[in-house]
């Protein structure tokens, strides 16, 4: 088994597909499921399938992301994504180091329109690519 993808109800599909735009995400389609819902299916260009589906269910009422935490999206260069994203008219949190030199990354959160919470995150250089087995501290 794997993890495929998170699925968020958005409230305003358009303004939620704009937002996922600038922040980088691609729609590789959109399914109309009864002539008012739909679900838009989203990748990151270096991604080689779905990552995130949108679900537009305008009769359901208003979004409560409840207990939801975040998602988590790596990014090259956290700087260089932050002003992107301002000048883009986005508002990101300010950037945060977690641990010390060789720990944890640099990150940043920025929120959706629906009020979920993305973390942008940068590995120091040489890191591999999300958390591994490495960085877990058992004990």
């Amino acid at each position: 088994m794997k993890t495929l993808f998170p699925a968020y109800r958005v409230s305003d599909r358009e303004a939620s597909l704009t937002f996922y735009s600038i922040l980088g995400y691609q729609v590789l389609s959109t399914v109309e499921l009864d002539g008012e819902s739909t679900l838009s299916l989203l990748k990151l260009p270096e991604e080689p399938a779905v990552s995130l589906e949108l679900v537009h269910r305008p009769a359901a009422g208003p979004v409560d992301p409840g207990g939801f935490e975040h998602l988590a999206v790596q990014v090259d260069n956290l700087g260089a994504t932050l002003d992107r994203l301002t000048i883009a008219g986005l508002k990101p949190g300010p950037v945060v180091r977690h641990g010390d030199a060789d720990g944890p990354p640099f990150t940043a959160i920025l929120t959706d329109p629906d009020g979920y919470e993305i973390e942008l995150v940068e590995w120091p250089p040489g890191h591999a690519d999300g958390i591994t087995e490495a960085d877990v501290v058992t004990g």
